[in-house]
């Protein structure tokens, strides 16, 4: 993965505001509630690649967590802003990100 770091934190807690038209993307295309979004993106062994490796802009991080009520790893792309974070999407990990998740916490 060439010019992407991986993080692996202990704890990561992150503060993420999401706007409307993502919420609503979420929630039409993937079924993906905020609060399971958030779950995942504070699961003690959430996988974090900062950059995104698919994003184009530099600015995305890509959080791969477990969503205990979902009971499904999702993949959640934060936007970085002023050392906050703005949601930008969530959907159900393929099976790529969830062999990923699982080697990482194993």
């Amino acid at each position: 993965m060439d010019g992407v770091l991986l993080l692996h934190y202990a704890k990561f807690m992150a503060r993420v505001t999401w706007d409307e038209r993502a919420v609503n993307h979420m929630l039409e295309v993937h079924q993906v509630t905020v609060a399971e979004a958030t779950q995942a993106v504070n699961d003690l062994d959430a996988v974090h690649y900062s950059p995104d490796p698919a994003g184009k802009s530099g600015l995305t991080d890509r959080v791969v967590g477990y969503s205990r009520s979902r009971r499904q790893i999702l993949v959640v792309i934060l936007l970085r802003a002023d050392g906050d974070y703005e949601g930008v999407n969530a959907w159900p990990a393929n099976s790529t990100y969830t062999r990923k998740y699982r080697e990482a916490t194993s």
